[in-house]
């Protein structure tokens, strides 16, 4: 059922969502998304080579740590052989930051999900593997050293393949998750588990809906033919929706803050259902709904595997550097 919290949180740091209110009493704010990093990410200690404690509530399995002493450590004398699932910025930008690495051979896996992806900095693989057992294959076959879980934080099956095999496959995996927003003063939250409690969300009544979400997650919005649509996308959506009326725009974000305002002011939106995707890139239109004192229903985030997590790019590079560094002076 889509609910709301009781109470709003300040500055990004709550857990709760915020209860909307009067439209008249929401003051106007301009804000940055929260900085909510240090909520989410393991311990450093949990995910390096030797913790001395287990200082993660998140169990790390030795066979899931680059330079462990077990099957699946990278050795230090040859190219080590990295394989990032991606999909989101942060896998792009990992790419890139390890494309001039002479000691890594690093292949980026996309879904295959949009028509025509950004051109990346490192070979690109583009479909699925056959589910968990596929992807164990896969590590097996290709001499995989390690794994990194850059995907969307709404991939939840993609993520728990990868864990299985990983484990599989004695392969290390180390999983970057974007921090979610947290709703601040403003802000007009309401909480649904899954997109049918979303579609109940918006009530009866007729209204002009911003549906912020994937081109694939939109199809149960016919069930509520009454409310008028407005669809960004990146790709065309097809089929369309079986509703009166839809309005469809083909566009790649980043958006600012001050683009998504202009778009909710032109459509006249009343309310926007979207996915709790976490970062700065998908944050404008956010923040335009808080200025403009709109509601949101937002998405829950689905429950991801246990795996060592860490929640930029930085810090996966630093896991990276670290393993290496560690498999070498071993002479493993």
């Amino acid at each position: 059922m889509a609910r709301t919290s009781p109470t709003a949180r300040e500055k990004g740091l709550g857990q709760g969502v915020a209860r909307p209110r009067i439209k008249g009493a929401a003051r106007l704010r301009w804000r940055s998304p929260p900085n909510t990093i240090s909520a989410l990410e393991t311990s450093p200690r949990a995910i390096g080579l030797r913790p001395s404690t287990p200082s993660s509530p998140m169990p790390t399995m030795d066979s899931q740590r680059l330079g462990g002493a077990v099957s699946g450590m990278i050795p230090s004398t040859r190219i080590k052989r990295i394989l990032i699932l991606g999909g989101t910025v942060e896998a792009r930008l990992l790419a890139g930051a390890l494309a001039e690495r002479n000691e890594l051979s690093v292949t980026l896996s996309l879904a295959g999900r949009t028509a025509q992806p950004l051109p990346q900095a490192v070979p690109v693989r583009v479909g699925g593997f056959g589910g968990p057992a596929g992807l164990a294959d896969y590590l097996r076959n290709e001499g995989v050293d390690a794994l990194i879980d850059v995907t969307h934080p709404y991939a939840g099956i993609i993520s728990a393949n990868a864990a299985k095999a990983a484990r599989d496959a004695s392969v290390p995996l180390l999983a970057l998750r974007r921090p979610p927003w947290n709703p601040v003063e403003g802000d007009l939250w309401i909480e649904a588990d899954t997109i049918e409690d979303a579609v109940e969300a918006l009530g009866k009544a007729p209204r002009r809906v911003f549906l912020a979400l994937g081109r694939k997650e939109i199809q149960p919005f016919t069930a509520a033919p009454q409310h008028a649509y407005v669809v960004r996308s990146v790709d065309p959506v097809a089929p369309r929706l079986a509703v009166p009326h839809a309005i469809y725009i083909a566009a790649r974000g980043p958006f600012s803050e001050a683009e998504d305002h202009v778009l909710l002011k032109r459509y006249r939106i009343d309310v926007l259902v979207a996915k709790n995707s976490g970062g700065e890139g998908t944050y404008g239109k956010i923040a335009a709904a808080r200025a403009l004192h709109l509601p949101v229903i937002m998405l829950k985030r689905p429950t991801l595997p246990e795996a060592a997590t860490v929640a930029t790019v930085e810090r996966v590079l630093a896991w990276l550097d670290h393993a290496i560094a560690s498999s070498t002076a071993r002479g493993v």
